[in-house]
């Protein structure tokens, strides 16, 4: 299968290349420059799609960059570095005389309302109470295409864990120091999912013919995980103690108070229709994802 990902250099963008890559699929990345294996995003605008299989959107500025204050300017660059691109891409499908077959685009559990009780799965409602729900809603919308034969395919991801970027590359040093803990209260949901199991699930959607529509990329053992449980689980598998909460008010100092609400505040999200699709989780267990990614 030729498939062309938007997005690919990134962190999870290497881990699905990867991936597809070893079951003997050709990938392009769209990315700020061509080269080999590579073409601009500019370059797909005038050009269009190349003869490809299948389209992965996973292009997006880390929200939760520490280095970005957050005001209007950051905003702006989140929202086009996914809209934007996803409705690009979107274009290109709709205009190519052989389109691909399946269109893939990665969002987020933001979608649904942050709840100490409530469970979400695919079919609950969401997408309109705050900036992160309307930015899903915006980016799920961007990527419809009427009329078209491409099989469409969202999976919303929980809060991605591997080596070598994501959370815990931010994490990593606080706990290793004996520094770490749980965020405000801690009792908040923790909705993740490795990243080998994100990239799993994108690459079960592309070759399973029958897939179509929502699929939740959190593990199965996500909503039973609590920020206090992570922070007790990472540091163990760290051996190391967990000691030191880090209060609200911190979280939103560093974040701005509209970014702190995605780490003070969670989802209990099950990923049904990605369980019933037929997925088989690398890692449902925090432990086990924790000790890989650690050891």
């Amino acid at each position: 299968m030729r498939v062309l990902v938007g997005g690919g250099t990134g962190f999870v963008g290497r881990a699905l290349t990867q991936l597809l890559r070893s079951r003997g699929h050709e990938v392009t990345h769209v990315s700020r420059q061509g080269g080999k294996d590579r073409i601009s995003w500019e370059e797909l605008s005038h050009s269009g799609l190349p003869l490809c299989d299948a389209v992965v959107n996973l292009a997006g500025e880390n929200v939760l960059n520490p280095f970005r204050r957050w005001g209007d300017a950051f905003c702006r660059e989140v929202i086009s570095s996914r809209v934007e691109t996803t409705r690009t891409l979107a274009k290109a499908i709709a205009d190519a005389e052989q389109p691909p077959r399946t269109w893939v685009l990665v969002t987020g559990v933001g979608y649904y309302r942050p709840s100490p009780t409530a469970e979400y799965t695919e079919d609950s409602p969401g997408g309109d109470f705050d900036f992160f729900s309307r930015l899903v809603s915006s980016w799920e919308a961007a990527a419809l295409i009427p009329g078209s034969p491409a099989r469409g395919v969202v999976v919303r991801s929980g809060v991605v864990l591997g080596r070598g970027g994501g959370a815990i590359s931010q994490m990593l040093w606080p706990f290793r120091l004996g520094l770490g803990g749980p965020l405000g209260s801690g009792l908040q949901p923790f909705p993740w999912i490795h990243i080998r199991d994100l990239a799993g699930i994108v690459c079960h959607a592309l070759e399973s013919e029958c897939l179509q529509g929502i699929f939740n990329g959190v593990s199965p053992s996500s909503p039973a995980t609590s920020n206090g449980t992570f922070a007790q689980e990472f540091a163990a598998a760290l051996g190391r103690p967990a000691l030191l909460p880090v209060p609200a008010w911190a979280v939103r100092a560093v974040l701005g108070a509209e970014r702190a609400i995605m780490l003070l505040e969670g989802q209990r999200v099950v990923p049904k229709h990605t369980l019933e699709s037929g997925y088989h989780f690398i890692f449902p267990e925090l432990s086990a994802a924790l000790k890989d990614i650690v050891a």
